[in-house]
């Protein structure tokens, strides 16, 4: 087992494949720790002809002598969580051993849910398409100062009060003026305290945890949610996340120094999806999004939306690798673009006859952006057998050679299906000194 740490994240709009990812690393870390985000967020794992789909959770719950631990920077719906616990349970998954939330992570509150789908509902086509999970409202309440956080709910008298504040400075208003039922803090006060006895078990210090693993030298996993593409500082703003999603996020989000990060891989799809609304310059309004969509099986593990599809943008995947100091790349459902007959990469973005080469930050210059494209051969073969880089076809070689040049670096990992087992690890990959041995040999 390494003692070193590794971070996976998302290098694009999420959706990425991260799930699968974590999933096939854990076993080599003592920790799978998630450091922002809530069940906006989900995670699909595919091992002996399953798929398992995580929302709060991370992936490296299936994996026996693994902890997976939950940080102050995400947030928790005690229902969803709730249900996700016992749904694992009824899989044979131990999960009271195995899972830690940190008694600092901020509670979704069902009017949070409800403000969520209200303010959508307003914003009519100018929706930012969230999955109205109350991520948002949860957020901006901490920001307020005026969250709820997992250990609070320990003290049903404690809850009442900040919930009495809360309506005081002004939500009650809010949800009168959306046409929004206001609760009575007393039965909001109850439904928390069962809450509590449910959740009890499972919360604890995770910064403390996490401390203890650093100075044992205990390897740490840093798993990421959505992608960076959504980070609220750094993405296509507002049609973003309302967390950091970026590596730099994880020594917030977690408590822990900067320099216990260590290697960082980002994980990209071998072409590109978005859910939601906001902008998207390759995507493909036509037969390619479309047969992306359905072969890629390209629907939200969390809503179930059809995701918008199209063709790979270097630029997007640069700006990623410059955001996180990406020591490798892990490019997943590669199998999917096989039987094409021409593959693209987006090289550069041109605005009014200006190249760019990085994202532009105001969506007005989205709106008059045209992507340039650069054409490859295609390869009839799904690429699903290989286990090797060197059995690839000659021009899926070239393709994942230009997507590394272009993005400035190099690929760490290759998933050529959904299985765990259906991935290529090439020689020299830092994903190697992780325990994770190159494949083929």
């Amino acid at each position: 087992m390494t003692t070193e740490n590794l971070a996976v994240v998302g290098a694009q709009w999420g959706d990425e494949g991260k799930g699968k990812v974590v999933d096939l690393l854990a076993p080599n870390f003592s920790i799978v720790a998630r450091f922002q985000g809530g069940p906006n967020a989900g995670h699909t794992v595919v091992f002996d002809g399953d798929s398992h789909a995580l929302h709060h959770i991370p992936s490296g719950i299936f994996h026996e002598g693994v902890k997976s631990v939950v940080g102050p920077g995400a947030l928790v719906d005690p229902i969803k969580i709730l249900e996700e616990i016992r749904g694992l349970a009824a899989q044979g998954v131990p999960v009271k051993d195995r899972l830690r939330l940190s008694d600092r992570i901020h509670v979704i509150m069902p009017y949070h849910r409800t403000l969520d789908g209200a303010f959508e509902a307003r914003l009519k086509d100018a929706a930012i398409g969230t999955t109205k999970r109350g991520i948002g409202p949860a957020y901006s309440a901490k920001m307020q100062r005026r969250g709820i956080r997992l250990g609070d709910l320990e003290h049903s008298g404690d809850v009442r009060e900040i919930l009495e504040r809360v309506l005081a400075c002004g939500l009650r208003e809010e949800l009168e003026l959306l046409g929004e039922e206001v609760f009575d803090p007393e039965d909001m006060a109850r439904l928390t305290a069962e809450w509590w006895e449910q959740l009890a078990p499972y919360c604890c210090n995770t910064t403390a945890l996490l401390h203890e693993a650093i100075a044992e030298k205990k390897p740490i996993l840093f798993e990421g949610a959505q992608g960076s593409l959504l980070d609220v500082d750094h993405g296509s703003f507002p049609f973003v996340t309302s967390s950091s999603t970026v590596a730099g996020g994880i020594p917030a989000g977690l408590g822990i120094p900067p320099k216990a990060v260590g290697t960082v891989v980002g994980v990209v799809k071998a072409y590109l999806t978005r859910v939601g609304a906001g902008p998207f310059p390759t995507e493909d309004h036509g037969a390619i999004g479309d047969r992306l969509r359905d072969v890629g099986h390209e629907f939200g593990t969390t809503t179930g939306r059809p995701r918008r599809c199209g063709f790979f943008d270097a630029v997007a995947a640069r700006y990623a690798v410059r955001l996180n100091g990406l020591d490798a790349l892990a490019i997943t459902k590669f199998d999917v673009l096989g039987g094409l007959d021409k593959v693209k990469i987006a090289v550069s973005y041109d605005v009014d006859g200006e190249r760019l080469d990085y994202p532009p930050s105001r969506l007005a210059s989205y709106e008059r952006l045209v992507p340039v494209f650069e054409e490859h051969e295609g390869w009839e073969s799904s690429c699903r057998e290989f286990r090797r880089m060197e059995d690839l076809p000659k021009a899926a070689r070239a393709y994942i050679d230009r997507v590394c040049e272009l993005s400035e670096c190099s690929v760490g990992l290759l998933g050529v299906g959904p299985d765990r087992r259906e991935t290529i690890v090439p020689r020299g990959s830092v994903l190697e000194g992780f325990g994770c041995p190159a494949t083929g040999q």
